[in-house]
Formats: C-alpha cells, structure tokens, sequence
C-alpha cells in the first residue's frame, strides 16, 4: 500500500475535539488507500508544564531524567489518538520511541536521529494495522534511555519516518495554512506560496520563519522526501498548503520568494582587538564552547596590529558571550581594551533560488532600505540570501518596503 506520513503539532492536538478532527483527517486518507504514519506533539502547552515540573523539581537536573519527563506529553497524544482511531473503526496503534525502536545519540534534551528500522512497523502493517500513531520528538539511545530531540523534534521526527519508510509524502499540519512571502502580521500583502524549494525553505526557517524546523527541512533535502505544509483547522482541500519540494519541480519562480526575520538580535563588538594568525579561531572557537550562536561576522581593517571583530547572536546570549570572552582575556588566549553591545537591533533577509541566475538584488535591496531612511550597520550573502542587521525600531517598516520592491504579492 501506498504510505503516507501525516504530522499533527501541538495547537493541532491540544483538546479532545482537535484529536478527532485531526483524526477523521487521517481517516480520508485511510479511506484514498493509504496506511498511514502519524507522529504527534504533546498538547498545546503541555511540553511547557513538563519542563516547569522539572525544573522546579531539579534547577541542576539529571538530562536523562529530563527527557523521561518531558517525553511523556507526546505518549498521551498518541494513546488518545489511537483510541479515537478505533472509535472510528480504523485499524491503528500507539507507538512510543522505544518500541520503534527510533535511535538516537546520547545526547538528552538534544539527541539525533540514528536509524529507525522498518521491520516492527511493517510487520504491523502486514496483520492489518492502517495507521501507525507515533509519539513525536522522542527515540531511544544506545544506553536504553529515552531521549528527546530538542524543540520542535516531533517536525523531524516526521520527516525522518518519511525517508525512512519510503513515504510518498509528509503532510505537516498546524496552525497556518502554508508558508507565506512573509508574516501576515507585518504586511497584509503576504502571499501564499504554492510551492517553495527546499533550499529556500531552509534559508527561510533558520532566518526566523517559524513554520518548519530547520533540521526537519535539512532532512528532507537530504532525502529527497517532499514536505507539505497545511493547516488542521481549514476544510479538507487536497490542494491546500504550501508544497515543499526540489528547485527541480518549480517552474517558475520569483527573483526573490520570502522576507524573513529575527527581532532579537545583538551585535557585539571587540574594540581593538590583537590581529594575529589564529585570532578569529580563538575568538569563534571560544564562543561556540561558550554554547553562543553566532552568526554574522565582520572582521575591520588591522591598524598597527589592532582590530575590531563584529558578529550577531542572539540577545539572550549576550551574557554568555561576555562571560566566554571575558575568561579567554583573563586566560591570555584572546587580548582585546573593549566589548560593545548594542541589544537593539534586528535580522531582516530576502531569499528566493533565482537570485542564482539574476544581479542587481543586493542594490535593490538596500536601494529600498535606504529609501526609508533605514541605516544598514553589519551584511552578509549566500547564493540565495541576502541579510541585513538594522535598528529593531525599523523592522516592520523594513519588511514592508522589501515585500513590495520585489513585488513579492505577485505570481511569477
């Protein structure tokens, strides 16, 4: 039989109700001739419980008795939804990550997906079982302990079954009807998109766009495993969502497809740092110990042996990096007279493939910027991104200009 793997987030799940409209969901496509693989979230809101209890609980707790906590929002999910599924009279069963088995790395909170063998499933689906529940974001590890796959796990659970199984398609359902140009909320110009390609959707996803997961969409790339993007509260329409699929199946599509963003962004800068071979490694390498992100980086012109050193992360991690670099100072591995922080700016960026085929976007870009009176402070491109940081104050505004100087409310 034809398998299809459909995936329900936690706003989609989150009372009795929502389960059995998600439910009789799945049943269509049983009743099209599917058999069907369901991974589900924990309810809305329940993930967030599980972790207060804990930490409540444990401010300095074990990390494996973390994801056994945790874990457990995902496994009433599936319980509930399987039992709906018989109501109806459709052949299904709960499946926690242990009984997959899904393998995972030993690393709790934050473990990756090793393998996951078909055999147990299959031979389920041999005696009659149509649908396969699965308890989303948790697997097993190589010790026998449950682990979980960080925030938005059940996403890559779903594509990882996807490839894993063959499936021909992966259906993620939630709360928005499909991926749009940019956020309805900013510009009420936003579109739609019909299909995106992989690489943009990853671009788009780890720029801010909150729709996918970004290791969810690195997955499906690398598999080769085409992503649908739906809402669970919409009638049933079998052309509805946003198709996320290889460059190869668009036809045709704009320059430039989405504007995303990032609103808490920090830039720091090291005045006057030390200029030596290896500076950049210690600094970076110290960072990334320090569990920073970082991610724009300008390095200025050496001046008698001193330079400024510039990235972006996070304004939640800027404690962290002061710390980091601070104690690399005290330890003589990095020499620098001063660290300034300015907490008030954003990310904004364009993205679309076509910017591989087509020159002018960047001067198009900060033409529009400029036209605004907006003051670009720190750049960085790809072969389908170009990003901005800029004044937070001017984030909307930014969106705006760009979303209409690329005519993003238009078809190709």
């Amino acid at each position: 039989m034809p398998l299809l793997v459909m995936k329900f987030g936690g706003t989609s799940v989150a009372t009795l109700d929502r389960i059995r409209r998600a439910a009789k969901r799945v049943g269509r496509e049983v009743a099209n001739g599917y058999d069907v693989i369901v991974i589900v979230s924990a309810m809305a809101g329940k993930t967030n419980e599980l972790v207060g209890w804990v930490e409540e609980t444990s401010p300095l707790f074990d990390a494996r008795e973390y994801d056994a906590v945790v874990s457990s929002g995902e496994n009433v999910t599936a319980g509930l939804m399987a039992l709906t599924l018989q109501e109806m009279n459709i052949p299904a069963r709960s499946w926690q990550g242990w009984q997959v088995p899904l393998k995972t790395s030993s690393a709790h909170a934050s473990a990756r997906i090793e393998e996951i063998p078909t055999d147990n499933m299959n031979a389920k689906f041999a005696e009659g079982m149509k649908v396969g529940v699965v308890a989303g974001f948790q697997g097993i590890s190589e010790e026998g302990r449950i682990t979980t796959l960080g925030r938005g796990g059940s996403d890559t659970t779903a594509v990882a079954f996807a490839a894993a199984f063959g499936a021909e398609r992966c259906d993620i359902y939630t709360d928005v009807d499909g991926v749009y140009t940019t956020d309805p909320r900013i510009s009420d110009k936003a579109r739609k998109l019909d299909k995106i390609a992989f690489e943009e959707m990853l671009e788009l996803a780890s720029l801010g766009a909150k729709v996918l997961q970004t290791r969810s969409v690195e997955l499906a790339m690398r598999y080769k495993v085409p992503l649908r993007v739906l809402s669970s509260f919409e009638e049933y329409d079998p052309n509805a969502g946003t198709l996320v699929c290889d460059e190869e199946e668009i036809m045709e599509s704009n320059v430039v497809s989405g504007v995303a963003y990032s609103r808490d962004e920090a830039k720091v800068t090291l005045v006057s740092v030390a200029d030596r071979p290896g500076v950049a490694a210690a600094i970076f390498g110290t960072l990334s110990e320090g569990g920073v992100n970082v991610d724009m980086i300008i390095q200025n012109i050496s001046e008698e042996g001193r330079t400024d050193m510039t990235f972006s992360c996070p304004t939640n991690q800027v404690a962290r990096a002061d710390r980091a670099v601070q104690e690399a100072r005290e330890n003589g591995l990095i020499n620098y007279h001063d660290i300034v922080v300015d907490n008030e700016v954003c990310k904004v960026s364009v993205v679309g493939i076509g910017m591989r085929s087509h020159t002018g976007v960047a001067a198009k870009m900060f033409d529009a910027l400029s036209d605004e009176g907006i003051n670009i402070k720190v750049i960085t491109t790809s072969e389908i991104k170009i990003s901005v940081l800029i004044d937070r104050k001017y984030l909307e505004l930014a969106v705006q200009a760009l979303h209409d100087t690329f005519e993003l409310e238009k078809t190709a």
